[in-house]
This record gives structure tokens, sequence and C-alpha cells, in this order.
């Protein structure tokens, strides 16, 4: 199994979350804990998947949950770059549209 690592950056006003690996109920404690921080500390959090290899349902489900977290403090919370079996999950539990990014949310969808 590919380890999983969550990184946390911040530029523009925004924090992007940077996933790789595998992220699955192993690591829905870690996962939650830097998307709570991150949607806290700016705005706008992208999300970046597109070093994740798999996502399993404790993983969307964090997903989720950061973007109702992100919601109630005003903020915004957006998926990117998914691909692969990571884009499928997302697509068929809806949650590629939930977490799609808005155009001019900050200035321009990002990348």
């Amino acid at each position: 199994m590919a380890p999983f690592e969550a990184r946390t950056s911040t530029e523009a006003g925004r924090a992007v979350v940077s996933l790789a690996g595998e992220c699955d109920l192993a690591v829905r404690e870690e996962l939650m804990t830097v998307l709570l921080a991150a949607v806290g500390s700016a705005p706008v959090t992208v999300v970046d998947l597109a070093a994740l290899r798999f996502l399993d349902s404790s993983g969307v489900h964090c997903l989720v949950a950061g973007h109702h977290a992100a919601r109630r403090q005003g903020h915004l919370l957006h998926v990117v770059n998914a691909g692969g079996t990571v884009a499928h999950v997302l697509d068929v539990t809806g949650v590629a549209e939930l977490l799609a990014p808005l155009v001019n949310d900050a200035g321009a969808a990002p990348s």
C-alpha cells in the first residue's frame, strides 16, 4: 500500500492541501485534522488530488465534512486534479460536482 501524505501550503489567500498515496480508513483522522486546519486558516481551501491513487468512503466523508466545516465559517473547499479511480469515486458519489471549483471564488478557478 502506498503511504498517505497530506501537505498544506498557502498561496494568494488560499490554503492548498495536496494529497498523495492512498486515502482510506487508516488515515481518516489525519485527513480530517489537516482539512479542518486548512479551512480555518483561509477563505478558500483547494484540495489537490493529482497524486492521490486511492480514495475510499472514509476519505469521501472527510472531504464532505471539510466542505461543511468551511461553509459554516463562510469559506469554500474545492477539489481539483482528481484522476483515475479517485475521479470515478468522486463522480459516482456526486462529490465531484459538490466540490467543483467555482470561477471567481477568489479571482479565478484553481488549477
